[in-house]
């Protein structure tokens, strides 16, 4: 009788992790879901400065010429002649969103040109040139 006592005792004494692991989960798929919104073009630039500079709600594809004039898009660099596609295959995930450049200060007009006319050709005429406020 003793011995049946004491596996009781232990069994209530025991604590359930089930809960625990279901909350640590819902908390995980949670940061998962919130950090995959966070968009970047995956090259940090130094963007020129403009007194007008408005900002855009609804960000969807940023795209990032660099100082020499290299195109990142997704955290991966782009060749010139592959933006287009990479625009639409972006475009076609989120149709209402913008296209937004990020355009270093020492980069080319010829490369901006370029980036602009692949989105437009891609048929996203929301098409903006990142800058910071004076």
């Amino acid at each position: 009788m003793r011995r049946n006592n004491q596996a009781a005792a232990e069994e209530e004494a025991q604590i359930d992790l089930t809960p625990m692991l279901d909350v640590v989960f819902i908390m995980l798929i949670f940061f998962i879901v919130t950090a995959s919104f966070i968009k970047e073009a995956g090259v940090e630039v130094n963007r020129p400065e403009a007194s007008t500079s408005n900002p855009v709600d609804n960000v969807n594809i940023l795209v990032a010429v660099n100082a020499n004039n290299e195109i990142w898009m997704d955290n991966r660099r782009i060749d010139v002649r592959a933006v287009r596609a990479n625009i639409e295959r972006l475009h076609a995930e989120n149709p209402k969103g913008a296209v937004v450049i990020q355009a270093d200060n020492l980069s080319n007009t010829e490369t901006v040109a370029a980036v602009l006319d692949a989105a437009r050709e891609a048929g996203v005429y929301d098409v903006s040139l990142s800058t910071d406020e004076k």
